[in-house]
């Protein structure tokens, strides 16, 4: 097609006559163009910079069977009890844990989770061992961070269990 017969569009653009304005419009279209850009600037910062969220670590116990629920509650003196023990790291960086099990406030073992990656899960099988026969023993979970002395936690996990000196099954 010859040029004068083709589809085009004229765009014809212009600054305003500066010349002509009064200082305040020309004020007020200079804050208006700053104040535009900044809006625009902070979108692009607040879209390029996710929202880093809450940090905090998920723990619990299980059973055996990888559920919470039917916890040992009868164990036998000296005899070692099974749980599974789990920790997901939500704090947004590596973290090392470790888990300190007590009964009736006396240590009895430690479990050391490792190092874990941010929303890595871990689960681990732990084992401790009642030294002392009597009902409703408390049995703490306690999670350390990082090897600080404090507990992570003001509330440690806990269960009860009732430490028998032989099994009901010996003794019929």
């Amino acid at each position: 097609l010859p040029a004068a017969n083709r589809f085009t569009v004229a765009f014809k653009a212009s600054l305003p006559n500066w010349a002509g304005r009064i200082n305040l419009d020309k004020a007020l279209s200079i804050s208006l163009a700053v104040v535009i850009l900044a809006a625009l600037g902070c979108l692009g910062y607040v879209i390029a910079t996710p929202k880093q969220g809450e940090k905090f670590t998920e723990f619990y116990i299980l059973n055996v069977e990888g559920k919470a629920e039917d916890y040992p509650q009868q164990v036998i003196l000296g005899e070692a009890v099974d749980i599974v023990i789990g920790v997901v790291n939500y704090e947004y960086q590596p973290t090392s844990y470790l888990v300190r099990i007590t009964i009736d406030g006396v240590e009895n073992c430690q479990v050391d989770i490792g190092k874990l990656a941010h929303e890595e899960k871990r689960e681990n099988r732990a084992s401790f061992v009642p030294q002392i026969a009597g009902q409703k023993r408390k049995v703490e979970f306690h999670l350390y961070k990082n090897g600080e002395d404090k507990p992570y936690f003001e509330e440690p996990l806990h269960l009860y269990v009732d430490v028998t000196q032989t099994s009901a099954a010996q003794t019929e």
